[in-house]
């Protein structure tokens, strides 16, 4: 169980270190995905699913439906296509899907296996999900639409084209 830890948590930390120092946006968006997911490996191994999931949903979930939109709202026109084309090489994807299998490797292991930490967790239901969300948490998902409203209407401001001045 402890070595699982050390792993989830040496992922993250390798994956938070290629996220500062990446140059392109979608590469350190990757590995800022696989960092989401060992941190809710982390979580899960310390007994809370409920914190596991929302870090997938809300998080790594999230922040890849906003790049979509950026992506999709800029439209810098041939050189954007060019370079989409560029994102999607297979060399690419190899550090953050070995990164990404590995933390997939640990999970399978986990629920393969009899843990006192996951044996302990107990099933949550969407009622107390919309519950806990709506009440104690509330202002948290509050701030949260808020920052991706932003983001979106921040997008939207980058991308869109100026009109031509008639002379």
């Amino acid at each position: 169980m402890e070595i699982t830890f050390y792993i989830a948590a040496i992922i993250a930390v390798v994956s938070t270190i290629m996220v500062i120092t990446r140059l392109n946006a979608v590469h350190a968006l990757l590995y800022l995905i696989v960092s989401l997911l060992a941190v809710a490996l982390i979580f899960f191994l310390l007994g809370a699913p409920f914190a596991a999931a929302l870090e997938v949903i809300i998080y790594a979930g999230a922040i890849m439906v906003l790049f979509v939109f950026v992506i999709m709202m800029l439209n810098l026109g041939k050189e954007s296509v060019a370079q989409e084309n560029r994102w999607f090489t297979p060399y690419l994807w190899l550090g953050p899907g070995i990164l990404s299998f590995v933390l997939l490797i640990e999970l399978v292991y986990l629920l393969a296996t009899d843990s006192s930490a996951l044996s302990s967790a107990e099933m949550i239901t969407p009622q107390q999900v919309g519950v806990a969300l709506f009440g104690p948490y509330l202002l948290a998902v509050e701030l949260a639409a808020m920052l991706l409203l932003t983001g979106l209407v921040g997008a939207y401001h980058l991308g869109r084209e100026e009109p031509e001045e008639k002379p």
